[in-house]
């Protein structure tokens, strides 16, 4: 609504208390019945007096500045009024000279409640945080022991020729398996030297993709993967037999299960909170984050740990591992790159300190595969 053109829009010179016998009538929100009132403006504190009829105790007072014009009120006599602090109150002038001393009527009004909607907004975010951050890893970590074996074959299986299409991409075959039979054999052979059960249902299952990412990791159900451009980047069975080490540690610790259900339960939460959330989208990312597992920095110690026992049985140098990792990080850097694969809260230099330490044999190491088995496992995916 418009104001009158006759109002000034000036502030009148007078600083007194100027009293006005308007006749009007105001809605207090509570009943849809008017009160006569009588208005006083008290131009120093700037502030509308509404005075109620003589059966109410207390007037009502209006901050000129915060009066604002209510629109849209199509065939009503004269104006209506509202102060932004009442949402429901109305004031119904049928005389508009008391409005030259409200100078805000048509600005718009601030939203009511800001504070407690920042303080609300910031309370649903630490809850959604907390519920992500800690209890879902909390859950996760108690949920895996109860997992049975035969539940965590059918989620690696599943991951698995999931990781095999998403790289491929999509219309196009899964990412080929490479199968060179002397390559195989030399898997199996290192696995044998670690001491990994061989031979049951529940056994390992070892496969290498044909792709040229430098990267290896365990999924739920005993799948231990590698990719192509691992075992290119390897300058000895060793190194290999280091990074199998660790990835068999994560399988026995059932790290990768943890990792699922974590991930599926950031995803449940997400869900939530930004609609369906459980289509291809959350395969992939599902699928993204079980081949860049980055697991807690307990899990990553507890799965090298398991390694310098492993390679120390098979009489291999524990500072093996220390080597693949000090050249992926000369080459991609600590923390950035394929690379991250290995990082979480432990850097690749203190791991390789702690490889090296973890060498204590007072004897010489021997190597894990001999010429003709390295042979044929580098040469695997052909």
């Amino acid at each position: 609504m418009t104001l009158p053109p006759d109002i000034p829009q000036q502030q009148p010179a007078s600083t007194g208390r100027i009293f006005n016998g308007l006749h009007s009538a105001y809605f207090d929100g509570d009943a849809p019945v008017p009160h006569d009132v009588t208005l006083m403006v008290e131009t120093q504190r700037r502030v509308l007096e509404i005075g109620l009829p003589a059966s109410t105790t207390a007037g009502v007072h209006w901050p000129l500045d915060e009066i604002r014009v209510l629109e849209d009120t199509a065939g009503q006599e004269g104006v209506i009024l509202r102060w932004i602090g009442d949402p429901l109150a109305r004031l119904h002038l049928r005389d508009s000279d008391v409005m030259r001393y409200m100078h805000h009527l048509g600005r718009r009004a601030p939203p009511k409640g800001r504070g407690r909607l920042a303080v609300w907004a910031f309370a649903a975010v630490a809850a959604v945080a907390f519920q992500v951050g800690v209890l879902v890893p909390l859950l996760a970590n108690q949920l895996a022991t109860y997992v049975p074996a035969a539940g965590e074959r059918a989620l690696g299986e599943a991951t698995f020729g999931q990781i095999r299409q998403a790289l491929a991409g999509t219309g196009l075959p899964p990412l080929p398996v490479c199968e060179n039979e002397k390559g195989v054999a030399a898997l199996e052979k290192m696995l044998v030297g670690l001491g990994v059960e061989r031979g049951t249902d529940d056994a390992i299952k070892i496969f290498v993709l044909d792709h040229e990412m430098v990267n290896a990791f365990a999924l739920p159900g005993g799948y231990v993967v590698f990719f192509r451009g691992m075992i290119d980047a390897a300058q000895s069975p060793n190194e290999i037999a280091a990074v199998l080490g660790h990835e068999v540690g994560h399988v026995a610790n059932r790290d990768p299960t943890r990792h699922a259900l974590r991930s599926a339960g950031s995803i449940g939460i997400l869900g939530l909170l930004f609609g369906d959330f459980a289509g291809g989208a959350a395969v992939l990312f599902l699928t993204e984050k079980l081949i860049s597992a980055n697991y807690a920095q307990d899990a990553e110690s507890g799965a090298d740990e398991f390694a310098y026992i492993a390679l120390e049985d098979a009489n291999v140098s524990p500072a093996a591992l220390g080597d693949m990792f000090e050249r992926l990080r000369d080459e991609y850097g600590d923390t950035d790159g394929i690379v991250s694969h290995f990082v979480s809260h432990p850097t690749l230099t203190s791991r390789i300190e702690r490889s090296r330490e973890a060498a204590h044999a007072t004897g010489e190491y021997g190597d894990i595969l001999g010429d003709p088995d390295w042979a044929g496992l580098k040469n695997i995916c052909n």
